[in-house]
C-alpha cells in the first residue's frame, strides 16, 4: 500500500505538465481532471504517510523503551553488586551471594534489552527513510498541484478574455456592416444635392429676371428712338410750312 502510494506520488510529481498540455485536445478540461486527481491522490498519500509515521513513532517508542529498560536493569545490577560488596565486607557471605545473584539477573535482562534495541535499529532506519521519501513526494505533489491550479486558472482567464474579445470583434463587425456614419454620409449627400438644386433654381430664376430686365431696357431704347424720329418729322413739317 505504502509503496503503491509512493509510486503514484513519484509518477505524478515527475509528470511533464507542458507536454501533457500540448497533447491534450481540451487543455482546460484536462487540467480540471488533473487537479481533481492530484487532490485525491494527495489525500490518499497523506493518509498513508500519516499511518507510516504513526508506525514509526510506535517503533521508536519500543526502541526507547528497550533502551530505558537496559539503563534500568544496568542501574539495578550496579545497586545489587554494591549491596553484595557491603554484605561481604561486613562478614555476611550469604546475603552477599544473594545480591550478586540479583546483579547477574539484572545484567542478563540489561543485555536482553540492549539486544532488542539493536535489533530494532535497522527497521527504524528503513522506516525513517520511507517517511522522508513520502514527505518529499507529498511536498512535490503539493507543489505540482499549485502549479496545475495556477495553470488552470491562467487558462480559464485567457479563455474568458479571448471570448470577451471575440464578442467585441463580432460587435465591431456588426457595427461596420450597419455603420451609422455611412447612413449619415448618405443623408448628408442627399442634403447637398437638394441644396445644389436650390442654388440651380435660384440661378435659373436670376437668369430669367436678367433677361426680362434686358428686354425692358431694349424696349425703352426703341421707344426713345421712335420718339426722336417723330420729333424730327415734326420739325421738318414746321420748316416746310413756314
Amino acid at each position: 500500500m505504502k509503496q503503491s502510494i509512493f509510486a503514484r506520488v513519484a509518477q505524478l510529481a515527475k509528470a511533464n505538465l507542458n507536454a501533457l498540455l500540448d497533447s491534450a485536445e481540451d487543455p482546460q478540461k484536462m487540467l480540471n481532471q488533473m487537479v481533481r486527481d492530484y487532490s485525491n491522490n494527495i489525500r490518499e498519500a497523506e493518509a498513508a504517510v500519516a499511518q507510516t509515521i504513526g508506525n514509526l513513532r510506535m517503533a521508536e517508542d519500543d526502541y526507547n523503551r528497550a533502551l530505558n529498560d537496559a539503563d534500568t536493569w544496568g542501574n539495578k545490577a550496579i545497586a545489587a553488586s554494591r549491596k553484595a560488596d557491603e554484605f561481604r565486607a561486613s562478614g555476611n557471605p550469604v546475603d552477599a551471594a544473594k545480591f550478586d545473584a540479583l546483579a547477574r539477573v539484572a545484567l542478563q535482562r540489561q543485555m536482553t534489552a540492549e539486544s532488542t534495541a539493536r535489533a530494532q535499529e535497522p527497521n527504524l532506519a528503513a522506516q525513517n527513510e520511507v517517511v522522508d521519501k513520502l514527505k518529499n513526494g507529498l511536498d512535490q505533489m503539493r507543489g505540482k498541484l499549485g502549479e496545475l491550479t495556477a495553470k488552470r486558472n491562467q487558462l480559464v482567464a485567457r479563455s474568458r478574455t479571448a471570448a470577451a474579445q471575440s464578442q467585441v470583434n463580432d460587435a465591431l463587425k456588426s457595427l461596420d456592416a450597419g455603420n451609422p456614419t455611412s447612413a449619415i454620409g448618405r443623408y448628408e449627400e442627399k442634403i447637398r444635392r437638394e441644396e445644389a438644386t436650390v442654388r440651380g433654381q435660384q440661378e435659373l430664376a436670376a437668369s430669367s429676371l436678367d433677361a426680362q430686365f434686358a428686354s425692358l431696357e431694349d424696349l425703352g431704347e426703341q421707344t426713345e428712338v421712335e420718339a426722336r424720329l417723330a420729333a424730327l418729322k415734326s420739325m421738318d413739317r414746321k420748316a416746310l410750312g413756314s
